[in-house]
């Protein structure tokens, strides 16, 4: 099986502060796992690092697809994260415009050139999320469930192999919260490698996956 992610003895620190030391990990293709922990138990560093937000401090190997992340330059960033799709809490969706014109956004800026492709891209990854009549309403008329399938959509616009989903379910109802999680699960099911950091257990306990857990500045790698 193709791995996707390996981190071995990776340390990772945010603002001179070790945050996490010597986490080792794989992620292969088509794995679905959770991250938990605590607030502040370093889950959004640790997922950071892995698109080149976080730098780590040290450690034997990380990387992330075919990118050396210990020794990632500036001018590669762009280009894993092209093949990174991220899915925040809080959405980040452009407010003055549909969804439809944010998602052209980030395919304009990833470098996609044709109207007649971008248009099919668009219609494709809002029918995976089941949004396709909704493409033409701003953010603000959307439910909180409706913009995160928005947010996921955009996550896989560039058909990512990694999908890092950091609290994805954090500002939405259970039931919401519920089917966000079983869209992720289906991705996974799809080839693509999913992560997703929860504080939810009991999303952990409706879907089983495998779990990673964040304590005492430590990775620890829980049996499925």
């Amino acid at each position: 099986m193709e791995t996707i992610v390996d981190y071995r003895k990776v340390d990772i620190s945010r603002a001179e502060r070790i945050v996490l030391k010597e986490v080792s990990f794989t992620l292969e293709k088509g794995e679905f796992c959770y991250l938990v922990g605590r607030v502040g138990s370093g889950k959004s560093s640790l997922m950071k690092s892995m698109y080149g937000e976080v730098s780590p401090t040290g450690g034997e190997k990380a990387e992330v697809m075919d990118f050396d992340i210990l020794r990632l330059r500036r001018k590669q960033i762009p280009y894993l994260r092209r093949k990174t799709g991220i899915v925040f809490q809080d959405f980040q969706l452009l407010q003055d415009r549909s969804a439809a014109a944010n998602l052209r956004f980030v395919l304009q800026a990833t470098g996609w050139r044709s109207k007649r492709d971008i248009d099919q891209r668009i219609e494709e990854v809002l029918a995976d999320v089941g949004m396709q009549n909704k493409s033409y309403k701003m953010p603000h008329e959307l439910s909180g469930g409706e913009q995160q399938r928005i947010v996921i959509a955009r996550a896989l616009l560039n058909n990512p192999d990694l999908i890092l989903a950091d609290e994805p379910t954090g500002n939405l109802d259970p039931q919401t919260g519920y089917h966000i999680v079983q869209l992720l699960h289906s991705l996974a099911a799809e080839g693509h490698t999913v992560m997703m950091a929860t504080h939810n257990l009991s999303l952990v306990e409706e879907f089983p996956a495998r779990v990673l857990r964040c304590e005492d500045k430590r990775l620890v790698c829980d049996p499925c």
